[in-house]
């Protein structure tokens, strides 16, 4: 399994606003600090705002911050939209299976059983616990004289 770049740039943008709290931040901001397309993120921006994580702020001095606190959003929840349906195999959707396995299969449950404990794990991940260590999250984020390394976290 592999997370789409659409939920990448929410987990860094909600990431870096509660790193930046009680801040201001821009997209500008979050496109340079993670070296990112700014287009991308002001769709991904739009929809945050439009679920109720962000709040926006216009004007010359605008840009965004968390409408809620960062212990109240969970990766799991931001997971579940951003990359809905959630369905692994063909079988986990009733509309759209060909599959004559379906009921009988144990790879099928399996896989819901393992993406049940992944959403778990997530679930019990907040932003706040994803912005913990700050200081070095800020330093490695600031630091624009290192070489970017793709797929450096």
């Amino acid at each position: 399994m592999r997370l789409t770049q659409y939920s990448n740039f929410a987990l860094r943008t909600l990431q870096l606003l509660a790193l930046r709290a009680p801040e201001i931040v821009t997209v500008d901001d979050v496109a340079r600090a993670h070296r990112i397309s700014k287009a991308h993120l002001v769709k991904v921006a739009g929809e945050l705002a439009r679920r109720g994580y962000i709040e926006t702020i216009r004007g010359r001095r605008g840009g965004m911050r968390l409408a809620r606190p960062a212990e109240q959003i969970t990766v799991g929840e931001i997971i579940r939209w951003t990359e809905a349906p959630l369905e692994l195999v063909e079988c986990f959707n009733a509309e759209t299976n060909t599959c004559p396995l379906l009921g009988v299969c144990h790879l099928s449950r399996g896989l819901q059983r393992a993406l049940r404990a992944f959403l778990s794990v997530l679930d019990d991940l907040t932003i706040a616990d994803i912005a913990l260590n700050r200081a070095a999250l800020l330093d490695r984020l600031t630091r624009q004289d290192q070489p970017f390394m793709a797929g450096a976290q």
